[in-house]
């Protein structure tokens, strides 16, 4: 696939990870749908893809509301013409052990923080890949869906919610790669390992150095490093239904 001139959106633009793969995507012709709830942080986006000079039009919309996702969907078809890719970045994490012995008793985690995680995670990115999908068949646009998942999917300590959305995210790209293979919509996934992120720009330096020995390479991750990946599954076309991990080993 070529970005010169295909439309990407991307959910969870205004910040991050996001940010930084819509101005890597613009820095290859591209041009970009960015979606967010964060206006601000959405300006801010298309305000850098414009230094490029790539078209970028902005979006809010909250990517659990079915309505709102549909009628965004139905902008970006107007707007641009085209679809050729989507890249479900929008999550959240709300971490906290399934249960918690202390001497107090037993403290569970609740029925609404498990699924806030889910809504976002899994109900967003199905919502979202579901009607970029539609969108891409009905304008006869070629291209690729890219979820971001996460190491977590294996399940770490504290991070029921969290892990469980990221192998669904996994599960559902793969589910849509053998789907949507003859429209010629390719989908896959990309799990990144510990990230250079606002939480972590907060830390104090002896956790940083924590957090740098636990990855092979030395060091957590990169924001371009993530956004080279998403390049990598948009520009060759015999990747799908696969993820990819970038967790410095």
């Amino acid at each position: 696939m070529d970005l010169s001139n295909s439309v990407i959106a991307i959910t969870g633009a205004g910040q991050g990870l996001g940010q930084m793969m819509a101005v890597t995507l613009a820095h290859h012709g591209a041009e970009l749908a960015l979606i967010d709830m964060n206006e601000e942080g959405l300006r801010s986006t298309q305000e850098q893809c414009h230094m490029l000079s790539a078209k970028a039009l902005i979006y809010r919309c909250n990517v659990t509301d079915e309505l709102d996702v549909c009628n965004t969907f139905d902008s970006i078809a107007e707007d641009f013409g085209q679809l050729n890719g989507l890249v479900n970045n929008a999550g959240i994490l709300r971490d906290g052990l399934m249960i918690k012995v202390s001497s107090d008793g037993v403290t569970k985690m609740s029925l609404e923080q498990f699924n806030l995680v889910m809504n976002v995670n899994v109900s967003g990115t199905f919502l979202c890949g579901r009607e970029a999908a539609a969108r891409m068949v009905e304008t006869g646009s070629k291209g690729a869906i890219v979820n971001i998942s996460s190491v977590a999917r294996a399940g770490n300590v504290g991070q029921t919610n969290y892990s469980a959305s990221k192998a669904a995210v996994v599960a559902m790209s793969n589910c849509w790669a053998k789907e949507l293979a003859r429209f010629g919509i390719r989908s896959a996934s990309i799990a990144p390992g510990i990230m250079k992120t606002a939480m972590t720009d907060g830390l104090k330096p002896e956790a940083i150095d924590r957090l740098n020995q636990m990855v092979p390479v030395g060091r957590i991750g990169d924001p371009s490093e993530i956004a080279h990946a998403v390049q990598f599954i948009f520009e060759n076309d015999y990747y799908t239904g696969r993820v990819l991990e970038v967790d410095g080993g």
